[in-house]
């Protein structure tokens, strides 16, 4: 300390220890020390040069707050007490190590480290890799029991409120979760639940602690040889019975009354007669009968379940509830004076009736006997009354004694239901016993206490020695003796002969002993020998002992009665005359209670009754019980040979206030405590020693810097040899052992401090080398700066000069042209004026000339207008009346032309809305017609060429009429032709008249229909221009709203696509997890068989009560197993449901869609079919699709016919051959085509009724119009005697020419369709009669047994097809009749032939010889189908060498991927061929079971080659499924190899979960390989070197971080993950389930590095930081080498990155806190508040988090709403999925290598 500015500690009475700095430097000679507090204050600071009592130093600030107090450089009480408030105020850390105890501060607050993933982060974990934990010492012990094959204890001690139950009860939780248990019995939670009925029994509160355990237990917990849980047993050692009958203030009786006394108003407990805590003298005499946040109903109902988990039933609950409700009956017994020397109960006392009635004893005896004594003499035995005040301790006593008996039955039922029959092969046992109590007064109780801590302590101080001895001889260094305290002289004082308790045991056997004797044996034995034994100055009745931790004065009264633990012998014996058994049963062992005189102490009063002794005096004397001290110390003997004989780890529990603050220290407490519990002794050992301890390998590598270059030698041992040496020039103050250097207390702080300087030293040179290149950087940026300036500067002057020059000149130039411009502007305004001048007069005389005229023109205007106006008044009149006229006069004709019109219009208009299809031959007609016009015109004209020759012919015949007189008669008759012929010439001609009216009136109508049309299309144009407009405008609104609503669609869909993907990935999750569980209980089940049958053969060793206990836990497991199995169900029907809800979904989004596109469609066509919607089909084109349904229908129907034909020929075979399988084949394919062609007919059918009735229309409008053609022809005249116009007869003719022709056609039409209906209605009839003989078969074959099914079903096809078959031969048979009846007349007709001279080319001789045969179609062969055959019996084999014998290391790695899958399919398809479902079911249940049994051994290239192939298997199940979804991407070949006969949906299901529970276990499997390189790799190993140094470490050594030959690196992890992809793709795994792997395995590593650092203080640096950011980036490029950037895998780790970088940002400001709030997202706000606590500067240039900067994180992310677990989940497994991967190798071409040895499969 010769240093100034050196921190020392120095005493203070407030805080124990206060901290300072030192201003003056020290001398030898000086006499005191000039200090400087933290508070500012200087003082001095006195020195004894006696003693020379220097003041302790203080560590480096480096070192404060460490896991291990044995890493302080300076190991002293006053830094262990700053370490420790260190890291429980600032930290939140209320665990420490110091050596091999386990510090733990109560913190008086529920914290959230206990869960199962702290327990699951803990296990398997070296003791000093992580930070200290209970869990961690429980590892320890675990972890020593399995590798040294020794029994390990757990001794947890501490003074009362410390937390030692709970401390003790996390122990047994983190075995019972670790190990499991051997049995299916649960003895686990057995375990565990007895920690709720010992505390109900025997803890209590105290003014120190609500739950104060009032008795110390060891529990030991067993194991088998596999170290899994087999059971436990319970001791208990000095239950303190006292606070049965009494309790201090503020303090309460044991929990289990309150629960009675809360629950009493229970059904079941109203025959107790219990009520308020407040009614009873047991229990309100503290006064605080309520613990806050405590509901003693609800603690009743966890006591009373853990009863009935330990298998105590309903009936022996309610008999200890009833002797419990009794004992506070009896307290409430009022005993009144009698006399002075008597006392008596009044009676009829209802509390002490309730008693009597609840225990079953009479009223009489017990009022006898609470009031009276019986004393024995050698002769006589009297009856003595006893007083009050003794009665109520007699009272008392009996109260205290049943509470006892009670409590050692539970503990004994709870030993019973602990225990097991299987061997045991070690144990750990949980030690929760009393810490060093001191109270203001000391009595028996805190006397044993003590006792047994002096004697724990001595065991401890001896484990420590040892350890340090071994350590010291392991590592070859020299052995000097450790000078430790030794309480050995404490404990003879106290069990010695003639100590303390013997002299105790005698004077209790005394019959006048008493307390104030016993303390002068006492005084007079051991105050002049013993030191550590003294006599309080005031007190005779007292004495002082020096114990290991303090001074205690013990007072002497009740110590005789306490150690006596005196009752009644009568009030037993009427107990156990007790009507109620269990209360018997308590006291069936009872010794006789007794003093060891047979005395009560204490005399007086007279004896009421003389009775004369029995033959009990020559057991009297051996039938005392021992006392309690003698039985305290037998029992602590036995705790210390058992400890002994383990491995001890101690955890001492530190209470740090005595107000249950949470995180509140007081340091006067924690040192008391400190001192008592032994840490410091544990300190002072230490450094006694060489406390400091460094392997070579970390020496080297945080003291590197200390060294120079030519230092350095290959040999790193030699290098820190020489170069300790030289830094250390004291020898003594280190030693070199094998592997680690040994440093004396204070050693490695000066060493820190010289790496602190050498590194000081660096900085500066740095900091000089920096500001030397900044201050030049500076210079030269001035210099340069100088220079622009002196440039720009020289250049502006330059600007400036040149500036004023051309100014100059240009205000010469200015002035010369504003003088100009002043002339000129004089000049013009001279100028305007006087043009103003002129112009506004010229303007004036214009305008007056103007207006003249204007007036005039005006005026000519007006008159003009009004003649016009008078004129076109008049026209107006005069038109408007005649126009009236002609429309009157027009109106009367037009209704005239009306009628007649709307008759020719109402046939016309019906003609055409009838025969809107006829309008083309109607145009035919009117051009032909036009054509005959026209030929009429032109027989017209020939008729007037005509009459003219016949008028020159009339003239001659005029002429010779005179010649011809003689023939008059024949001119008469000619004269009456001519006379017919004019007749008829003139109807002719009036009908000609008439049909030219008709046409005219035709033409007007066709004129009047264009113009309406013409002006229709005008206004539909506009219409049509209109509705343009508005679909213009509702198209952009509809896009506009189309935008919108997709817009909107999308984010919904988005929300909602998530929404389901999330939903649909938990049940995945819950489902997978579920299938996990159901593969758990089926290994559980599979032990369970092992187990009964084991069980079986040893049923005559089994308890009986073991037994049964067992049949009811398998019958429990049974049902559970029975809900598992039942909830699996309903989880995959509920994860079906949410495929096919998301299916649906997704469909009606399409179908929205749609929707929309058909809206908009919709629009387009209603505006467009506005004008062109008059288009239809025509009748010939629906006959034509008649006609070509009908073929399709007949080419169908003859297809089907030929193919049964086809197999009736081939059907001779037996069952089982070829033919006679592709018969069945043909046939199944016959029977869906009839359902396919039955449905084909029904809607042919319909249609054809449709057509039917509209052709029928159709031809009944045709009739209609040929008859009113005919109508009007038959009107006509005869044409044949036309004479004059020939038109009219041709045009008749060619009317009936196209009458009859259209006639022809309808009639043809209407008969070829009548044939076709008929036809078809035929084959209709026969597919019916089929239909019904399928249904009749199918009936009568579904009453019979299904392999009678498939033969009768066979046989009725056969006969029917063999049926046709005959009906075929017998017309083939008439076909070759009718052929030789054909050649014979071929023969007859060649020989006319040849007689005839004709010759040809083939004789018909020789198409007589061709022998004609029956057709006969030969079958195509095969080629092969991708089947593979075997036979039933050879299915074992299949399964044995395709599954169960091949490995994939050895024969499968030349395989080609799946080859196995493809063989298994390959036989299933065969078995689906032959329509075998019994080979279809055995043959999947096989290869299910035998996957499931080669998958018990965990091999990663097993699981993932079976992942593999089981995937590949699925995959074919669905595309060869025969699913249109799954043969989308298939070829024609594989779609002819679908699955024909059998559904296998169900069994995919299947498969699927199989496939899930291989993925599980290949992620189990990972994991177990990963596990061990994670936590190295990540973490630990220095990937870049240099970066982070190692920080002292003590005695729990932590994992090194240097690279030695067995540690992992980040390498290691690259490799690994580069071997399990190799092998995945190796195998053929889907791509995308190698994505969901690589995924999962990144989630393992950041979920455990993150756990790791969590829960690892060193781990929490800057340098750390920086290397997992590295690492991380190591693993991304992995990633992208292997194309993986895309499978989420870089997303699992961004929780590790954003730690990584809490790690590194900076940390002290508003605006840091809201940066690391920003940025770490992805962490809770436990997981960041806990980086920022465990945040650890490696190096004296880093600083710690403060605590405000904390809280400040705290309150901004107060609002976040995320779980309060701290720990990543390492065993969540992302659910699963197997997306669809069709493969497109053909099965045909898949060739078995003879190496499988499958030689007995056939190829097919």
């Amino acid at each position: 300390v010769a240093v100034p500015s050196a921190r020392v500690w120095i005493p203070d009475a407030e805080e124990v220890w206060k901290s300072a700095e030192l201003t003056k430097d020290y001398k030898n000679d000086d006499a005191s020390l000039q200090l400087l507090l933290e508070d500012g204050a200087n003082i001095e600071y006195k020195l004894d040069k006696k003693i020379k009592n220097l003041p302790y130093l203080r560590n480096p600030d480096i070192l404060v707050g460490e896991n291990d107090l044995t890493a302080l450089s300076y190991l002293h009480e006053p830094a262990v007490l700053h370490n420790l408030k260190v890291r429980f105020i600032d930290s939140k850390l209320i665990y420490t190590y110091c050596g091999i105890v386990l510090v733990a501060i109560n913190p008086y607050e529920t914290l959230p480290i206990y869960g199962t993933d702290i327990i699951n982060a803990y296990s398997g974990q070296n003791m000093g890799d992580m930070d200290p934990h209970i869990f961690a010492v429980a590892e320890e012990a675990y972890k020593q029991m399995a590798r040294d094959e020794r029994n390990q204890s757990i001794i947890v001690s501490g003074e009362s409120g410390a937390g030692k139950t709970v401390s003790a009860k996390y122990a047994m939780r983190y075995f019972a979760t670790v190990s499991g248990s051997a049995s299916e019995a649960n003895v686990e939670e057995k375990v565990l639940a007895s920690n709720p009925i010992m505390e109900a029994i025997g803890n209590a509160k105290t003014t120190r602690n609500d739950n104060s355990s009032r008795f110390g237990k060891y529990i030991e917990i067993g194991f088998d040889s596999r170290y899994r849980i087999i059971g436990a047993n319970m001791r208990t050692y000095l239950l303190e019975k006292s606070r049965v009958v009494f309790q201090a203030d503020e303090e309460r009786n044991y929990h289990i009354f309150y629960q009675l006394c809360a629950s009493s108003h229970l059904p079941e407990f109203k025959a107790l007669r219990l009520s308020s805590a407040n009614d009873f003298l047991y229990t309100r005499q503290g006064r605080s009968p309520v613990i806050d946040g405590v509901d003693d109903t609800k603690e009743l109902c966890t006591t009373r379940n853990a009863f009935t988990l330990l298998g105590i039933n309903e009936s022996y609950q309610m008999g200890l509830f009833q002797v419990l409700a009794a004992i506070l009956h009896l307290g409430n017994v009022e005993i009144k004076d009698k006399d002075s020397d008597s006392s008596l109960i009044p009676p009829n006392n209802r509390h002490l009736t309730a008693f009597c009635e609840l225990v079953g004893v009479t009223y009489q005896d017990m009022a006898q006997w609470l009031c009276h004594r019986k004393l024995k003499t050698a002769t006589e035995t009297y009856i003595k009354p006893l007083p009050r005040l003794q009665a109520t301790n007699a009272r008392d006593a009996l109260s205290k004694h049943i509470y006892a008996k009670l409590f050692n039955w539970i503990v004994e039922h709870v030993n019973k239901a602990l225990i097991t029959n299987v061997k045991q092969h070690s144990f750990i046992g949980v030690l929760d016993i009393y810490g060093f109590e001191t109270f203001e007064i000391n009595s028996f109780e805190q006397f044993c206490i003590n006792y047994a801590n002096e004697k724990l302590q001595q065991q401890f101080n001896m484990h420590v020695f040892k350890l340090e001895q071994e350590e010291y001889m392991k590592e070859q260094i020299p052995w000097t003796l450790i000078d430790f305290y030794d309480n050995q002289p404490c404990i003879n004082l106290i069990e010695a002969k003639m100590g303390i308790l013997d002299l105790l045991d005698e004077e209790c056997k005394m019959p006048k002993g008493s307390d104030d004797s016993w303390a002068q044996k006492l005084y007079n034995t051991h105050l002049k020998t013993c030191s550590l034994f003294e006599k309080p100055r005031m007190s005779n009745r007292a004495f002082i002992i020096q114990h290991f931790a303090d001074k205690v004065e013990y007072q002497c009264e009740g110590f005789l009665e306490k150690n006596k633990d005196t009752v009644n012998e009568e009030q037993i014996n009427v107990l156990k005359a007790s009507k109620f058994d269990l209360l018997v049963e308590l006291f069936q062992d009872e010794l006789k209670a007794t003093s060891p005189t047979g005395q009560v102490p204490g005399t007086g009063g007279r004896t009421r009754l003389s009775i004369k002794p029995g033959k009990s005096r020559e057991t009297s004397s051996k039938e005392h019980k021992k006392t309690v001290g003698c039985q305290f110390r037998n029992s602590l003997q036995m705790l210390m040979e058992t400890l002994n004989a383990t491995t001890p780890h101690y955890v001492r529990c530190i209470k740090p206030n005595d107000f249950k603050l949470a995180f509140s220290f007081d340091p006067k407490r924690a040192v008391q405590q400190l001192r008592a519990c032994g840490v410091l002794e544990t300190i002072r050992i230490s450094a006694a020693g060489f406390p400091s301890r460094w392997t070579y390998q970390e020496f080297f590598s945080r003291y590197r810097v200390l060294m120079k270059q030519k230092d350095v030698l290959p040999d790193k041992k030699l290098t820190c040899r020489n170069v300790l040496e030289k830094l250390v020039q004291d020898k003594d103050k280190y030693q070199f052992g094998k592997t680690k250097i040994f440093f004396r207390a204070g050693q490695v702080a000066y060493l820190e401090k010289l790496r602190a300087d050498k590194l000081r030293v660096a900085c500066i040179r740095i900091q000089k080398t920096i500001r030397c290149w900044l201050a030049r950087k500076k210079y030269l940026r001035m210099r340069s700066a100088a220079i622009t300036i002196q440039r720009f500067t020289r250049g502006y002057q330059a600007r400036c000069l040149a500036k004023f020059l051309r100014r100059t000149q240009a205000a010469t130039i200015i002035q010369k042209y504003q003088r100009m411009v002043v002339e000129r502007k004089r000049y013009r305004q001279k100028q305007a004026a006087a043009l103003a001048m002129q112009t506004i007069l010229r303007a004036y005389l214009a305008r007056q000339k103007y207006k003249a005229l204007l007036r005039e023109h005006k005026a000519v205007i007006i008159q003009k207008r009004i003649r016009g106006w008078l004129a076109r008044c008049w026209y107006k009149r005069c038109l408007h009346s005649i126009v009236y006229l002609q429309c009157c006069i027009r109106r009367m004709k037009a209704r005239r032309e009306l009628k007649k019109l709307k008759i020719e219009a109402r046939s016309v208009e019906h003609f055409k809305k009838l025969n809107k299809g006829m309008e083309n031959k109607i145009m035919q007609l009117q051009r032909k017609v036009d054509d005959q016009h026209k030929e009429n015109r032109v027989i017209s004209e020939k008729l007037i060429g005509l009459e003219t020759s016949y008028g020159a012919e009339s003239e001659r015949l005029r002429g010779e009429l005179n010649r011809l007189r003689g023939v008059e008669e024949d001119a008469k008759n000619k004269a009456n032709q001519v006379t017919s012929l004019l007749e008829e010439l003139e109807r002719l001609k009036r009908e000609l008249t008439v049909t030219q009216q008709e046409k005219k009136t035709i033409e007007d109508w066709a004129q009047t229909y264009r113009d309406e049309m013409e002006k229709m299309v005008s206004e539909l144009k506009d219409q049509n221009g209109l509705l343009k407009k508005d679909k213009d405008d509702l198209n952009r609104l509809i896009q506009e709203q189309s935008q919108q609503m997709t817009e909107k669609m999308a984010r919904a869909i988005t929300q909602e696509t998530q929404q389901l993907v999330t939903d649909l990935n938990e049940e995945r999750s819950r489902y997978q997890n579920l299938l996990t569980e159901h593969l758990r209980l089926e290994e559980k089940y599979d032990d369970l068989k092992e187990e009964i049958a084991l069980s079986s053969v040893n049923s005559t060793r089994t308890h009986s009560f073991v037994t049964y206990e067992r049949i009811n836990l398998l019958i429990k497991n049974t049902r559970t197993t029975r809900i598992d199995t039942s909830l699996t169900l309903k989880l995959q029907k509920r994860l079906t449901e949410l495929e096919q809800e998301k299916q649906s979904l997704r469909d009606e989004l399409e179908n929205k869609e749609e929707q929309f596109q058909r809206a908009r469609a919709r629009v387009w066509t209603d505006l467009d079919s506005c004008y062109f919607d008059l288009t239809l089909n025509t009748f010939d084109s629906q006959r034509q699709e008649l006609e070509s349904e009908n073929k399709k229908l007949k080419h169908d129907l003859a297809e089907m016919r030929r193919s049964l034909l086809g197999d009736a020929a081939t059907a001779a075979g037996a069952p089982g051959s070829p033919a006679y399988n592709v018969l069945l084949d043909q046939l199944n394919a016959s029977c869906e085509e009839l359902e396919v062609r039955k449905e084909e007919v029904l809607i042919l059918r319909s249609q054809l009724v449709s057509q039917k009735e509209a052709m029928h229309h159709k031809v009944e409008t045709a009739f209609i119009i040929l008859s009113a053609s005919k109508q009007e022809i038959s009107a006509a005249p005869d044409f044949h005697k036309l004479n004059e116009d020939g038109e009219l007869w041709l045009v008749n003719q060619g009317l009936k020419e196209t009458i009859r022709l259209l006639e022809h056609q309808l009639q043809t039409q209407r008969r070829g369709y009548d044939n076709e209906v008929e036809a078809l209605r035929g084959e209709l009839q026969n597919v019916k009669e089929e239909n019904n003989r399928q249904q009749q078969l199918l009936a009568q074959n579904l009453q019979l047994p299904p392999e009678a099914r498939i033969e009768a079903s066979l046989q009725h096809e056969i006969t029917r097809l063999t049926n046709e078959n005959l009906d075929l031969m017998e017309q083939l048979e008439k076909q070759d009749r009718t052929i030789r009846k054909l050649k014979k007349q071929l023969k007859v007709y060649s020989k006319r032939i040849g007689e005839m001279g004709g010759t040809g080319q083939t004789s018909p001789g020789q198409m007589v010889e061709e022998p004609i045969h029956p057709v006969n179609i030969p079958r195509r062969e095969k080629d092969f189908q991708g089947m593979l055959e075997y036979k039933k019996e050879d299915e074992l084999k299949l399964v044995k060498n395709l599954i169960l014998e091949l490995k994939p290391r050895g024969v499968a790695v030349n395989l080609i991927p799946g080859l196995p899958a493809y063989i298994l399919f390959m036989c299933l398809r065969h078995a689906d061929y032959v329509n075998d479902d019994q080979k279809v079911r055995t043959l999947l249940t096989s290869t299910i079971n035998s996957i499931k049994k080669i998958l018990k051994v965990y091999d990663f290239e097993t699981v993932s080659f079976w992942l593999a192939n089981t995937c590949r298997f699925l995959h074919c199940l669905k595309q060869y499924s025969g699913d249109e979804a799954f043969m989308k991407h298939n070829t024609t070949r594989q779609n002819e190899h679908s699955l024909s006969n059998f559904d296998l949906a169900e069994y995919r299901q299947v498969i699927s979960d199989l496939a899930i529970q291989i993925y599980q276990q290949l992620i189990k499997c990972m994991e177990n390989i990963l596990q061990p390189m994670i936590v190295s790799g990540m973490l630990e190993h220095e990937t870049i070197q240099g970066v982070s140094g190692v920080k002292p470490t003590g005695l729990r050594k932590r994992t090194s971080s240097i690279a030695d030959e067995g540690t992992y690196t980040l390498d290691s992890i690259l490799r690994q993950l580069s071997t399990f992809h190799s092998i995945m793709c190796q195998h053929g795994t889907d791509p995308e389930l190698i994505k969901q792997v690589v995924k999962q395995q990144f989630y393992i590593i950041g979920a455990v590095t993150l756990n790791n650092l969590l829960l690892r203080k060193d781990m929490c640096s800057w340098s750390k930081g920086m290397q997992i950011r590295y690492n991380v980036s190591q693993l991304e490029e992995w990633l992208r080498d292997k194309g993986l950037m895309t499978c989420g895998a870089k997303e699992t780790l961004e929780p590790l990155i954003q730690a990584a970088q809490l790690l590194q940002v900076k940390k002290k400001t508003d605006e840091d806190a809201e940066a690391i709030c920003s940025m770490c997202h992805a962490l809770t706000t436990a997981q960041i508040v806990k980086v920022l606590n465990l945040y650890t500067p490696v190096n004296e240039f880093e600083e710690r988090v403060s605590v405000a900067f904390i809280r400040t994180i705290q309150t901004r992310l107060r609002d976040r709403c995320e779980s309060p677990q701290l720990l990543m989940d390492t065993k969540m497994i992302y659910p699963v999925t197997f997306p669809f991967n069709p493969s497109s190798l053909a099965l045909e071409t898949i060739q078995i290598p003879s190496s499988l040895n499958l030689g007995f499969l056939t190829r097919v």
